[in-house]
């Protein structure tokens, strides 16, 4: 299991247009990706489910990802953060 924590930088926190492509990539990996924040957790492949979580900017998402591809998810999930949130 990789396990990986983010602080949100996007002033709107966590909200739907760039959930909506964090959910596209890890739709692209066969490993289960859940996200917790505000003592919630979330499956990171449903996008209501991780906006409902209400991270806001300066609160930590932690995700963690288990599979046979989770090094490449954890991977690729952590750089769309850093880009988009």
């Amino acid at each position: 299991m990789k396990v990986f924590n983010y602080t949100i930088t996007d002033p709107e926190g966590v909200h739907a247009l760039p959930a909506g492509g964090l959910v596209k990539l890890a739709k692209s990996f066969g490993s289960t990706i859940t996200a917790h924040g505000n003592d919630k957790t979330a499956d990171v492949k449903h996008v209501f489910g991780l906006v409902g979580l209400g991270v806001k900017h300066g609160q930590t998402l932690t995700i963690s990802c288990q599979g046979e591809d989770e090094d490449e998810a954890a991977k690729a999930l952590l750089r769309y953060l850093k880009d988009n949130l």
